[in-house]
């Protein structure tokens, strides 16, 4: 399998970022969004994440952005959460099963030390199994759990709190 080339997006990757964000909205339950976002409405998103704090990185195979993954700010301006960050990462549906979210995943975690980010976590809807078995085989750790928060037409999942301490 062809390795993904990782790097920093760009803010003309955003267009491309937004549709595979898209692709996880109708099938898989991996966000709480419903509807899908416009590019327009992700711009500010894009711009909080300044490359060297909380970067935004890309995964491309041919030349083409096969997926994402981003560490944000967790509770900003609070700054006794200052070295700690929430991890999304999302895949062309075309892409799965080629272990991008894996590269993107641990590309993410080896500049944490670099970033000074000492925990890092994800929220993870519980349906979204291939997520779950990707933060658990890359060391996360179940934190916490949000019984029943999320409604998709009357069905209720829990948010799902995998966390992992990089440094102490």
């Amino acid at each position: 399998m062809e390795e993904p080339s990782i790097r920093i997006a760009q803010p003309a990757d955003l267009p491309r970022i937004v549709e595979i964000y898209n692709q996880a909205i109708p099938s898989k339950r991996s966000t709480g969004d419903t509807l899908p976002v416009r590019t327009e409405d992700r711009e500010v998103w894009f711009a909080e994440h300044d490359p060297g704090k909380h970067p935004i990185f890309v995964a491309e195979l041919a030349g083409i952005v096969a997926g994402w993954c981003s560490l944000s700010a967790y509770r900003p301006g609070r700054m006794a959460f200052r070295f700690t960050a929430e991890i999304s990462h999302y895949v062309d549906d075309r892409y799965q099963r080629r272990g991008i979210a894996t590269a993107l995943v641990r590309y993410a975690l080896s500049a944490c030390t670099k970033l000074q980010i000492k925990n890092v976590f994800g929220i993870l809807l519980e349906p979204n199994v291939a997520s779950i078995r990707l933060m658990e085989k890359l060391g996360f750790e179940l934190w916490g759990r949000l019984p029943h928060v999320a409604d998709f037409d009357g069905n209720e999942y829990d948010h799902l709190y995998f966390g992992k301490r990089i440094c102490d």
